[in-house]
């Protein structure tokens, strides 16, 4: 029997979760789908990570084997351009005729570019597409002011965006307040006041008449009451479904734009379904991709006979805008008839909540937050779930107090939505329990619970734990079965003890002989308090096996060696020494993101010789290999920049050298920017600091990676002391508070209080433990040493790095794999005497 040929027609975030949810439930389709665009389905929620250095890869949404393994036929970089519904045809740009049974419209949204006179300029951009980042990114490094038409959410990301590129930039928006739909009066002048507070300008009322030539700048855009000059221009003044493949072809669309759906997502042809922000349901676009998810999985279940349709999607939203936490919650403007208000606004927090409650009191219909979206998560439960509200309801957003009601996740019922991303309630997190889900990651797996936004990761976890208590499951937070503690616990036993050994904690604290989960943490939380060294017999069998060798390993079975090169500065001898030791060791050579060298291709029994060269040249190790500070990335800074406005070259060198070999619950990054075109990126570093005319900006907490989290601004125009002050303080808290392999940007998320409470500790001394802190920090920055420099001058240490106990020959048996041909060939007398068979 012949597969059902089904077309789907866009390939954006719903349109692959389209795809992924039916091949989930059913082999029954002979699937294709057209992409307009040249790559699979990337995160659009997360694309303003791509200006951090998030990679395309990173944001991709599916493996590269997924329509491989899935029998889907994939046509990247082709359009759609005409449905013959008579024929069942569908026409592209190439001439292709696709047929079909059924077919599914994914084909989103475009950016809306008001028709303004002078809107096609050069440089004036739209912010949807990878492509759309790379020209606003090149029209920043030529530019030195931009504007973004648009106050809404994605305006103010594009803002972000600019300001990040060192740009200064203006808002401008046609409504009387930013984030009008979200946002009451009261909330958007907050909002406003926060982000001028950040340095981006904020012109709302202003109806741009045409875009000119500038005098001062490339352009100027003419109000009816004034005008302003600018090098680039954003536009995201919202979005228009992409319906006219829908429109051209006769299916039903509404006034104003809009493929017409039923509760089915199907069109006003039996055979053609469409989704996402294409689809008008009961007169709604949904501009989120909550929504968007849910009328996929509702789809899916309508192709393989499943009794589900959609109903409305919440169109609730928690964020972090230019670093202002922003919240809106159901009827936020209280349109409801008989709806009251109740409110608190706190300008020396610069925070306002506001509740919308039914006339009676007991139920929540809506809600504002600005400032502080602490509450946020237990507001939409109640509102949600119709739960009754308190007797005093603005005890909810009133500040923390002891009498302040807490809605536990035990009050929840089964039906309500933990995840809103994913449509996941609470009773499917408990039903994946029940069937043996009972960590955090096989809850995301069996779930997708907290895998998008990662906004309801604490509400999720709160569930595990509950659930797991209820069945009588004791929630072990304990870091393995030979010690009953966490790994706070044990650092704090290891300091207040004076405990200098694993075999010594083992003894006093913990039983059995220990594992590798317990080992390499109770190691690293000794070099953090002692700073002995790791290779010393008594903490050498605690290491994994990068610090066993000071070095990572590669995947062919050599080691990399990765000298250190404080702030990226390096004059043209030592320059020399890094290419000489390439060319005497035959190493491949690598300039780094982080301003290193890295050499790879070295055996084990090699590295002591490379790093006695090395050092002997001035070298140090770069602890590439610990979980400790690798680099502290800089720009030029004032030295050679005409923006520059501090040293920042100076700093960097001062704060890697100062924090050099500090060894904490995971790797460190850090950077210095020289003014606010940010070209070290230091808000997407662990710490980060950045030039003002008044001294340095602190930010924390941020990282890249697969879930890149942008750094928070801590302390502003601070002097080179506070600074270093502060540094010590956030370090040495982390080292001491965080858990196991914990990077500082889940340590801050998971941190009760937030911010405000690593502010108040840090820089209030609110827990009276300053300068505690300070004198740790010193203890490690005095007992410093080089760990290569140390392990080359001995001989016990040396013995690991040989290949045989009796012998010095080195094992002929291995075989080494050339990288693109940049290692030099190997002389036929160094083949003989090193015995390496070599492969092409």
């Amino acid at each position: 029997m012949s597969k059902q040929r089904l077309l789907v027609i866009g390939n954006g975030m719903v349109g692959q979760r389209f795809l992924e949810e039916l091949v989930a439930k059913t082999q029954a389709y002979d699937i294709t789908v057209i992409g307009e665009e040249i790559r699979p389905a990337y995160d659009r929620v997360q694309l303003s990570a791509w200006f951090s250095g998030t990679t395309v890869e990173e944001l991709t949404l599916c493996d590269e084997n997924f329509f491989h393994d899935n029998g889907i036929t994939f046509l990247t970089g082709t359009k759609a351009v005409s449905i013959n519904r008579t024929a069942k045809i569908v026409k592209t740009d190439t001439g292709m005729e696709l047929c079909y049974d059924t077919l599914v419209l994914a084909t989103g949204s475009y950016p809306f570019v008001p028709p303004i006179p002078g809107n096609d300029k050069a440089h004036c951009h739209v912010y949807r597409t990878i492509e759309d980042l790379e020209a606003i990114q090149a029209s920043a490094s030529s530019s030195q002011s931009g504007v973004v038409v648009g106050g809404g959410l994605l305006g103010l990301e594009a803002a972000k965006a600019l300001k990040d590129s060192g740009l200064v930039t203006h808002v401008v928006e046609f409504a009387p307040q930013l984030m009008a739909v979200q946002l009451d009066d009261i909330g958007g002048a907050l909002l406003r006041e926060k982000i001028e507070a950040l340095d981006v300008r904020v012109h709302t009322g202003k109806a741009t008449q045409n875009i000119g030539t500038g005098t001062t700048a490339r352009y100027r855009l003419n109000f009816e009451e004034g005008d302003l000059e600018t090098d680039m221009i954003v536009f995201s003044a919202g979005i228009r479904p992409r319906d006219e493949l829908a429109r051209s072809s006769g299916l039903s669309i509404g006034e104003r734009g809009g493929v017409i759906i039923d509760d089915h997502c199907k069109t006003s042809d039996d055979s053609i379904y469409a989704i996402g922000e294409v689809a008008l349901w009961q007169g709604k676009i949904y501009g989120l991709v909550a929504p968007g998810y849910e009328m996929a999985r509702n789809l899916a279940s309508t192709l393989t006979d499943e009794a589900k349709t959609f109903s409305g999607a919440d169109m609730s939203t928690k964020l972090k805008l230019l670093g202002v936490e922003v919240g809106s919650i159901g009827d936020a403007h209280a349109r409801s008839e008989g709806s009251r208000i109740c409110s608190i606004s706190d300008a020396s927090r610069g925070v306002y909540k506001k509740l919308v409650i039914s006339n009676d009191g007991k139920k929540l219909l809506g809600a504002v937050l600005v400032g502080d979206t602490g509450d946020y998560d237990s507001l939409l439960q109640y509102s949600l779930n119709d739960i009754d509200l308190p007797e005093e309801p603005i005890s909810l957003i009133s500040p923390q107090s002891g009498d302040k009601p807490v809605l536990g996740v035990d009050a929840l019922p089964a039906t309500a939505q933990i995840c809103s991303c994913n449509n996941v309630s609470k009773g499917d997190i408990c039903a994946s329990i029940a069937a043996g889900c009972t960590t955090m990651g096989a809850i995301k797996t069996e779930t997708r619970a907290s895998s998008t936004c990662g906004g309801c990761t604490t509400l999720v976890k709160q569930v595990l734990d509950a659930e797991l208590k209820s069945q009588g499951i004791e929630v072990n937070n304990d870091i393995c079965e030979h010690f009953s503690y966490t790994r706070q616990g044990l650092y704090h036993l290891v300091r207040m003890h004076g405990i200098r050994s694993f075999e010594e904690l083992l003894e006093r604290f913990g039983s059995g002989n220990g594992c590798e989960i317990c080992k390499p943490a109770v190691g690293s939380i000794l070099a953090s308090c002692w700073n002995d060294f790791i290779l010393d017999p008594k903490h050498v069998g605690l290491q994994d096996t990068n610090d066993n060798f000071l070095a990572n390993l590669q995947k062919d079975g050599s080691y990399s060696v990765v000298p250190r090169i404080p702030g990226g500065e390096i004059g043209p001898e030592m320059l020399a020494v890094l290419a000489d030791v390439a060319i005497k060791y035959d190493l491949y050579t690598k300039i780094t993101g982080g301003q290193r060298i890295d050499l790879f291709g070295a055996r084990v029994d090699q590295l002591p010789a490379i790093w006695k060269d090395l050092t002997d040249a001035g070298f140090e190790s770069g602890h590439a290999y610990g979980k400790s500070l690798r680099t502290v990335k800089s720009c030029v800074g004032s030295s050679w920049c005409r923006f520059g406005v501090q040293d920042s070259v100076s700093m960097a060198i001062y704060v890697e050298k100062r924090y050099r070999g500090l060894r904490s619950p995971h790797k460190i990054k850090m950077a210095v920017s020289g003014c606010t075109r940010e070209c070290a990126e230091a808000q997407s570093k662990d710490v980060g600091v950045i030039a003002t005319e008044k001294g340095w900006n602190l930010y924390v907490c941020g990282n890249g990676g697969m879930r890149p989290r942008h750094a928070e601004l801590f302390a502003s125009d601070l002097d080179d002391e506070t600074l270093i002050k502060y540094i010590d303080r956030i370090l040495m808290f982390y080292v001491r508070t965080a858990d196991r392999l914990q990077r500082t940007s889940v340590w801050r998320d998971n941190m009760e209080g937030g911010l405000e409470y690593l502010q108040d500790v840090v820089i209030n001394d609110s827990l009276g433990i300053g300068e505690e802190l300070e004198t740790e920090m010193q203890g490690i920055i005095d007992t410093y040493e080089c760990e290569w420099k140390r392990t080359i001058n001995d001989p016990a240490a040396l013995k690991r790095f040989e290949p045989f106990l009796n012998d010095d020959t080195p094992d002929g048996d291995i075989v080494y794999v050339r990288e693109r041909g940049q290692k030099r060939p190997a002389r036929a007398e160094e083949k003989q005497q090193l015995k390496v068979k070599e492969i092409a």
